[in-house]
C-alpha cells in the first residue's frame, strides 16, 4: 500500500450523520512562510451535540497570522449539518462550497468586514503520524483522538485576507485530523514542521489533563519526534507522566528513551493568540488560545551527539482550557 493509500486510510471521517452519541471531528491544515512570522490555520468541523442529532451542525474556521503587523483576521461560519459532507469512503470533506481532499483545500468565509479565502494545494511524502500509540485509536479511550495525516507538508497557492491576495509558495506544514465524544478537559499542543536549522524534522507533542469529578489526573506528554529519516516514538502512556509544564504562554517539555533525549521550550506572546470558542460535545465551550508563530528550542540527545534545534516563527502552540483568566476575548 503507498502513502497516499495509508494516508487516505487513516483520514477516513468518523463522523456519523444522525448518530445520537455527542461528537466533534476536525480537519485543520496549517503553514507557515518559510522565513517571516506568516501563517495558515484552515479548519473543517463537524459537531454534534451528545443526544441532540437536530442541533448537528458543520464548522468551517480560518485565521492568517501576521506577526509583522501584529494584526490576525480570525473567521468562522457555522452551517446547518445538511451542507456538510465528511466521507467515511475515501478522504474528502466539504462544507457548503468548501472542500478538502489529500491533493488540496479551497474555500472562503465572510464574517462582518473580515473576509478569508483560499485555493491551496499540498504534497507531502510522509505517511501519517500518530502521536498515541496505534493500538488506541480504535478504543473509546482517549476520549480525544490526534493525528498528523500528513508531516512535512509543503503548501502552494493563494490565500486572499480582507481582498489582498498573499501568494504561498512551498510554505511547511502540516495537514491534521482529530476527533471525539469530548475535549481533552486541559492541554497543551505543539508543532514545528522543519525548523530553521534542520528543515527535514517534524515535533508532535501533547500536554493533557483529565478531570473526574472534582480531581484532575496527573498531566501525560506524549512526544513523536521524525528526524534524520528516523521516527521516534516516546508516546507510551505509562512512561508520559511529569515530562512537562506549561502556562500563558510557555511550555517547558523533556522526554528521553533508550535512542533520544528530547528537552524543549515552545513560547510566544499573547499578541502572537488568537482566542477560540470550541463546542464541547456534552455541553458547554471551551477557550482555545491559538497561535502558529510561536517560537520553540530543542535540544537532542542521542548517540551520535548533541544537537540544538530552534524555530523562531513557525511553531504552533494550542492551549485549551475552561478559565478565563487568560485576559484574552474569543474572536469567534
Amino acid at each position: 500500500m503507498n502513502t497516499t493509500d495509508i494516508q487516505s486510510t487513516f483520514n477516513l471521517a468518523r463522523f456519523e450523520p444522525g448518530q445520537r452519541k455527542g461528537h466533534y471531528e476536525s480537519y485543520f491544515q496549517r503553514a507557515n512562510h518559510p522565513t517571516k512570522p506568516l501563517a495558515f490555520w484552515i479548519r473543517y468541523t463537524a459537531f454534534i451535540p451528545h443526544g441532540q442529532p437536530e442541533k448537528a451542525i458543520g464548522e468551517l474556521w480560518a485565521v492568517y497570522f501576521d506577526g509583522l503587523t501584529g494584526s490576525h483576521t480570525a473567521v468562522k461560519r457555522e452551517m446547518p449539518a445538511l451542507l456538510s459532507s465528511f466521507d467515511r469512503t475515501r478522504f474528502h470533506v466539504s462544507l457548503d462550497k468548501a472542500s478538502l481532499d489529500a491533493r488540496g483545500l479551497k474555500g472562503g468565509i465572510a464574517s462582518g468586514k473580515q473576509k478569508l479565502d483560499w485555493d491551496l494545494k499540498y504534497t507531502s511524502s510522509e505517511g501519517p503520524l500518530f502521536l498515541f500509540p496505534e493500538s488506541l485509536y480504535a478504543g473509546s479511550f482517549p476520549k480525544a483522538k490526534v493525528l498528523v495525516g500528513s508531516p512535512l507538508a509543503e503548501f502552494s497557492g493563494t490565500l486572499r485576507v480582507n481582498g489582498k491576495t498573499i501568494k504561498i509558495q512551498k510554505w511547511p506544514g502540516s495537514q491534521n485530523h482529530n476527533w471525539g465524544s469530548k475535549h481533552t478537559d486541559h492541554y497543551a499542543w505543539g508543532q514545528v514542521s522543519g525548523f530553521d536549522n534542520s528543515k527535514d524534522t517534524f515535533l508532535e507533542l501533547a500536554t493533557a489533563r483529565l478531570k473526574i469529578g472534582p480531581l484532575w489526573t496527573p498531566a501525560i506528554t506524549p512526544v513523536v519526534l521524525l528526524h534524520k529519516g528516523r521516527e521516534y516514538k516516546l508516546n507510551e502512556l505509562v512512561k508520559c507522566f511529569r515530562r512537562a509544564n506549561f502556562g500563558y504562554f510557555y511550555w517547558d517539555f523533556h522526554a528521553s528513551s533508550p535512542e533520544i533525549s528530547i528537552k524543549g521550550r515552545i513560547t510566544a506572546e499573547r499578541k502572537d493568540f488568537v482566542c477560540l470558542r470550541y463546542y464541547n460535545p456534552p455541553g458547554g465551550s471551551k477557550f482555545c488560545l491559538n497561535t502558529k508563530i510561536a517560537a520553540c528550542d530543542l535540544e537532542i540527545q542521542t548517540a551520535n551527539g548533541r544537537e540544538s534545534l530552534h524555530s523562531k516563527n513557525r511553531a504552533a502552540f494550542e492551549i485549551l482550557t475552561d478559565a478565563e483568566d487568560h485576559g484574552m476575548t474569543p474572536a469567534c
